[in-house]
């Protein structure tokens, strides 16, 4: 099993190694904790290993903005310095201040 401590931390703003997308985080599991069907709909070659950290994103990509869950093993400093446009970031975090969101509300 690998230790699951965090890497990334709450109001970094992260990027998908894979996948065009980028976002904040706003919670961290230490390893995986959504469903076996969210994790079985993933491609078996893609699948990423369970024991390891899962971050919760305000995600956005050239569409749309949503919620993304994703490994640790699949994320990556965003160094662009561009703010995130998502409108649930209001409710959780402050203005963007080098590159990090700072955390407004108390979280569990």
């Amino acid at each position: 099993m690998r230790p699951t401590h965090a890497r990334y931390h709450l109001g970094q703003i992260v990027r998908h190694r894979k996948h065009p997308f980028r976002g904040v985080i706003f919670d961290v599991d230490p390893t995986f904790s959504n469903t076996e069907e969210w994790y079985e709909s993933i491609p078996e070659d893609m699948r990423p290993a369970k024991d390891q950290p899962f971050y919760h994103l305000f995600a956005e990509n050239d569409q749309s903005y949503y919620v993304a869950y994703v490994s640790e093993q699949n994320l990556v400093v965003d160094e662009s310095g561009a703010p995130v446009g998502h409108p649930d970031l209001e409710n959780f975090f402050g203005e963007i201040e080098d590159g990090y969101y700072p955390l407004q509300i108390a979280l569990n």
